[in-house]
């Protein structure tokens, strides 16, 4: 099935940060990278996630998501951003997902009884920004007015200085999925979204 046909078919609209790691990336010591992503649209068989790494079509993936857990599959398609990921889970599991995509369209609904995790800001894709003029495209976790934490196909050193999309600033520690960027400079909170988007 293709991403565009997945959109036309019933699934739930949740935005839920998580990490995933695809089977042909591997760091330094052999082990499977893991980087950040943010589920878009999920169903009990199927799930449209933004990541900062694109797998191939085909290609094996783990994922983990609190509210779900660990939901393995495949690459079905691909789109600008992510990918759609045929989901290989067992009945079980597949009726569990169901009853928490269930509890999670209910609550979205229901202004009163909104859960928090489902109301969080979401941040955008942007680009990294080198002091040699080099680029890279990542995925933003999230952002504050004094840093973000970014995760990317690349894990600059600690002390590096770089932007994140116009603000700039540098590498303070590593983390499983990526890197937090300290701003030199405290940003503006209105504008902080415009800044971190723009490359």
């Amino acid at each position: 099935m293709s991403a565009t046909e997945f959109m036309r078919r019933r699934a739930v609209d949740v935005r839920l940060g998580g990490r995933y790691s695809l089977a042909n990336r591997i760091d330094a010591k052999g082990r499977r990278r893991e980087f950040a992503c943010r589920t878009s649209r999920v169903s009990p068989f199927q799930m449209m996630i933004a990541v900062p790494v694109v797998g191939r079509v085909g290609e094996r993936v783990i994922s983990y998501f609190g509210e779900f857990g660990q939901l393995d599959g495949w690459v079905t398609d691909t789109v600008a951003g992510g990918f759609l990921l045929d989901l290989a889970v067992s009945k079980a599991k597949r009726e569990k997902l169901a009853d928490t995509l269930n509890w999670l369209d209910k609550q979205q609904r229901n202004p009163d009884a909104r859960d928090a995790r489902t109301q969080s800001r979401i941040v955008p894709h942007s680009t990294l920004v080198f002091a040699d003029g080099t680029t890279s495209g990542c995925f933003v976790i999230d952002m504050s007015a004094s840093g973000a934490a970014v995760s990317a196909d690349m894990q600059p050193a600690v002390g590096t200085p770089l932007a994140v999309g116009a603000a700039v600033g540098r590498v303070v520690r590593h983390f499983r999925e990526g890197f937090a960027v300290r701003f030199v400079n405290a940003q503006d909170e209105n504008r902080l979204e415009e800044l971190i988007v723009r490359s």
